[in-house]
């Protein structure tokens, strides 16, 4: 018992995989560690992510794998290095889950889900000596420095020698990732910037400015669209183009090809108020073949049946198509098949704000690197590390999130471990 409180030798705050790696690091240097979490168990989002198949990282070529973290590349780029994604195989392949490679380069383990690795993990962590203590939330520091740790027992001062934050970022709040430290960095003099949704769907506004039509959403919501294209000019300038399918949510848009371009529709909106994301709802065919189809005489059938028969637009497809017009716009079509071909190909769906961040899958802002040095130790704290999805980077999923989360993990408990050993401790 230290004279102001309780004596850690190296605490990680934190249970996700960022503060677990750092705790294994430490510990593998032979260090005392204490892992303190706000929840009453370790890894909660990890074992949500891995519900549906755990996707650890991805085998994509090493320059189009960094280039998925985008403004923050040159940053994590020496991260990876020391530990990516062969590295994190290597590592589930010690612990008894070997990996392989899907048809679309992500990696997962063999037996898919999180559990069994999670378990594994634990217990190796447990065996080298890391304590954990559960529903224990961080409050900030004291004015000696030490660390304010909250549990039903009530608050205590705990003091250590280095420190590792993994507090997560702020979606899922549920699952302890709630935000909540930012306002403690802040009042600390650490710059961290605003946390914002990422991976995540978006509110669309219709022809009038509302959301969907009523008869729309009780028809489709919750159903995907595929195959599509969608293009959009960036906040930049740029446009950027992706294939692949989404879903129809009760007010907007989800799914895995809204999730790889929300970064760019978000900073959008932020720009212009709003994001226009263009559909070609028929990838497969050129506007000229698409337009002469569309030119055939439909006789007594009507637009709908014509549009289906020609241009196998129906259902989901077909209700957005009338979606995106006014009834009067959608009839004046039908005798202008150039006109209603270049919808088809370009339908702007307008987006008017992301979903909320407790909703995001993951989040944009966060400790800003400024604050950091190479070893990821916040420069007005020394002795203190931060690490995982609390830092000011984002990326897509696919892997590409745990990929860093583990990285930044590595990096910190590295440094924090040869911390103590330069300081003598």
């Amino acid at each position: 018992m230290a004279e102001n409180g309780q004596f850690h030798e190296a605490v990680v705050i934190g249970g996700g995989p960022a503060g677990l790696m750092a705790a294994e690091q430490l510990a593998g240097g032979g260090r005392n560690v204490t892992l303190f979490e706000a929840m009453p168990s370790v890894g909660r989002k990890f074992l949500l992510a891995g519900r549906g198949g755990l996707n650890l990282t991805h085998a994509e070529a090493q320059d189009a794998f960094l280039g998925r973290y985008g403004e923050r590349a040159a940053e994590l780029t020496p991260l990876l290095a020391d530990f990516g994604a062969e590295a994190l195989r290597a590592w589930a392949d010690e612990l008894g889950a070997a990996t392989f490679v899907g048809s679309s380069g992500r990696i997962f383990p063999a037996q898919m889900k999180a559990a069994p690795l999670l378990r594994a993990w634990l217990a190796r962590l447990r065996a080298a000596g890391v304590h954990f203590d559960v529903r224990q939330r961080w409050l900030g520091w004291n004015a000696d420095g030490s660390l304010r740790i909250a549990g039903p027992e009530g608050e205590r001062a705990i003091r250590a020698d280095a420190t590792v934050l993994a507090l997560g970022g702020g979606s899922w709040a549920r699952f302890g990732a709630d935000g909540a430290w930012v306002a403690l960095l802040r009042s600390a003099g650490i710059p961290v910037a605003n946390l914002r949704p990422a991976n995540c769907g978006f509110d669309v506004t219709g022809p009038a400015g509302a959301g969907w039509s009523a008869h729309f959403r009780s028809r489709h919501a919750g159903e995907p669209v595929k195959p599509v294209v969608a293009r959009l000019q960036a906040a930049n300038g740029e446009w950027l183009q992706r294939q692949g399918e989404f879903v129809v949510s009760a007010d907007g848009v989800e799914g895995s090809l809204i999730y790889a371009l929300s970064a760019p529709l978000r900073d959008a909106i932020a720009a212009r108020g709003e994001a226009v994301l263009e559909l070609d709802l028929v990838p497969g065919r050129s506007l000229e073949r698409l337009t002469a189809e569309l030119a055939r005489p439909r006789g007594s059938r009507s637009l709908s049946s014509h549009l289906q028969g020609q241009a196998g637009i129906k259902g989901v497809k077909a209700g957005l198509l009338r979606e995106a017009v006014t009834a009067e716009e959608f009839a004046a079509l039908a005798p202008e098949p150039a006109r209603l071909a270049a919808l088809i190909k370009a339908l702007p769906l307008r987006l008017a704000r992301p979903r909320p961040l407790d909703e995001a899958i993951s989040c944009a802002g966060g400790v800003e690197f400024a604050a950091l040095d190479e070893n990821l130790m916040l420069r007005e704290r020394p002795g203190t590390f931060c690490a995982g999805e609390m830092l000011d980077w984002e990326a897509p999923t696919g892997g590409y999130l745990l990929t860093a989360c583990f990285a930044t993990g590595y990096r910190a408990g590295t440094a924090a471990a040869a911390w103590l050993a330069r300081a003598g401790r």
